[in-house]
């Protein structure tokens, strides 16, 4: 019962393996078969290049052969089908002005993309021959690998520095492989360089100075490698100077901050001039500086004596006084005297009259 469940689950194959070998043992002679044969069941290609799936049969029939092409898949799909040289029907439209088959069947694949990658499987039958020839060839396409290059957070560190990390960049190429190169030398995993699974990543943990050197990553596929431009890290060396600036900065740093976060300006109120209740008196038009006036009398020159008022002035008690009657206020004014000057005394000299008459007397 397996066997039976067995054999009725591929019976296509099993026709196809054992109805040949039921006609040999029956009748040899009458057998006519299309032979095939295939070079290379596996082409590489890539994008935008071409492809040749090469195929040769042989057979004693003289018509031309059918050729058929399809591409493997979840849906398996026709490529081109041909009498000889001759496309029967229309291509698909991914195939327009891509497609070129040969009188052995070969079939060659122009602008390849990356679509164009699977599984094909070849037919060849003839009309005369009882068998068909048949094969498989795989396609992989790749795209090409462009120029890669290193990249790095910081192209110079600090000696002792944790965890500097290379990064071999490139933007085109696909299935790629990586390699590193320190001096012109390859890298592998070691105690302090790590490489990531797909080795794209090369991390440096606690670099030494020994690290200060060229650097170097190769990229590669099955159609193409290229290398980067050397790349240096330069690593400095740490001193106790630098550990005591640094330190001393950060300190003098937080110091500042705590500073201005805990002051705050003060607010200082303006005095204003306090304005003065009594009353002065106007003193523009008796200028001290001034000096005496002096007038003349009969030929006597004599000063005239100044005298300023002074009164005082009325306060609040003295107005609460001055309702009782306050003998404050009943008192005469008082007076100051200006300041005496010496009176010139009259010359010697004989007064003459001016009136004629006088002398005579």
């Amino acid at each position: 019962m397996q066997a039976e469940t067995k054999l009725s689950a591929r019976p296509g194959k099993l026709y196809r393996f054992l109805l040949p070998l039921c006609l040999i043992f029956l009748n040899p002679d009458e057998v006519v078969a299309v032979n095939m044969t295939i070079s290379n069941s596996l082409i590489r290609g890539s994008v935008g290049g071409e492809a040749l799936l090469s195929v040769r049969y042989s057979s004693f029939s003289l018509d031309p052969p059918v050729i058929k092409w399809e591409l493997q898949g979840e849906k398996s799909a026709t490529v081109v089908q041909s009498i000889g040289t001759d496309i029967v029907g229309t291509l698909r439209s991914e195939y327009q002005d891509r497609i070129l088959v040969f009188e052995n069947g070969t079939l060659l694949l122009h602008n390849l993309r990356l679509s164009d990658e699977g599984i094909y499987d070849v037919e060849i039958s003839i009309t005369d021959d009882t068998f068909a020839g048949e094969g498989s060839i795989t396609l992989s396409v790749d795209e090409p690998i462009s120029r890669p290059y290193i990249h790095m957070e910081a192209y110079s560190v600090l000696e002792l520095s944790e965890n500097v990390i290379l990064n071999c960049s490139h933007d085109n190429g696909t299935r790629a492989t990586y390699r590193w190169f320190k001096g012109g030398k390859p890298l592998t995993n070691e105690t302090r360089f790590l490489l990531s699974p797909d080795q794209k990543l090369l991390t440096i943990t606690r670099v030494l100075q020994a690290d200060d050197d060229i650097y170097g990553c190769m990229v590669e596929n099955l159609v193409s490698n290229m290398t980067s431009l050397p790349t240096r890290l330069v690593v400095y060396r740490r001193s106790s100077l630098y550990i005591m600036l640094s330190t001393g900065g950060i300190f003098l740093l937080i110091t500042l901050v705590t500073v201005c976060a805990c002051w705050t300006p003060s607010k200082k109120r303006k005095k204003h001039p306090t304005k003065s209740h009594s009353r002065t008196v106007d003193r523009s038009h008796h200028k001290p500086d001034d000096p005496p006036k002096t007038m003349e009398h009969n030929g006597i020159n004599t000063v005239t004596s100044l005298y300023i008022l002074q009164q005082k002035e009325p306060s609040i008690d003295d107005s609460s006084s001055n309702c009782t009657g306050s003998p404050e206020l009943d008192s005469p004014p008082s007076y100051t005297a200006s300041p005496q000057y010496t009176v010139t005394p009259p010359s010697t000299s004989p007064v003459i009259p001016s009136n004629p008459y006088v002398m005579a007397k």
